[in-house]
């Protein structure tokens, strides 16, 4: 598993008592990375791209809620669904999770390709990721290539700011990928 580089230096923006604050939450973020690819997930793995720690995990499709309106939010089941497919993008010179990315994912195996398509972001009680149901042939081996477009966000900090200039794109080797739903 990849972990985070730490080169981040005090600047005129962020105190080195910030960055190693920054620093213990990449490190949380990362443990709890590492939990849910080692530990929870069916399978999972991390990989090092750039300025980007690019991660996978892989379960059965599950249920989520959907906002339906303001204040409503509704339980939706899966319907033909049977793979539930999580990434996680982060920071890897701190281990932080990066918001607002763009995140597209193909899988190929069993003789078909699912996909690209789009992963959106998914709120979870243990680990922000980005997340989706989809339907895939059936269990066995796949190769997962996962691309992430630059995040158009700002930056603060002339010193550490100038990064995240460029996507990137990873691919995952032979996954074990079991369907089903949870």
């Amino acid at each position: 598993m990849t972990t985070p580089d730490h080169k981040m230096t005090p600047s005129e923006e962020a105190d080195a008592n910030q960055l190693k604050l920054a620093r213990r939450e990449g490190d949380a973020y990362q443990e709890a990375l590492k939990y849910m690819a080692n530990d929870v997930a069916d399978s999972g793995q991390l990989q090092r791209s750039g300025d980007y720690i690019i991660g996978y995990a892989q379960e059965k499709a599950e249920g989520m809620y959907e906002l339906r309106g303001e204040g409503q939010l509704e339980w939706m089941e899966p319907t033909d669904e049977n793979c539930h497919l999580e990434i996680s993008v982060s920071d890897a010179s701190d281990g932080r999770f990066l918001p607002y990315i763009k995140v597209y994912a193909t899988l190929t195996g069993q003789g078909e390709t699912v996909g690209p398509f789009e992963v959106p972001f998914l709120w979870h009680p243990g680990l922000y990721h980005y997340g989706k149901n989809i339907r895939v042939p059936g269990d066995g081996e796949y190769d997962l290539r996962v691309r992430i477009e630059a995040p158009t966000f700002m930056r603060h900090d002339k010193q550490n700011g100038e990064r995240y200039a460029a996507g990137a794109e990873v691919t995952f080797k032979n996954i074990p990928v079991k369907t089903g739903q949870g």
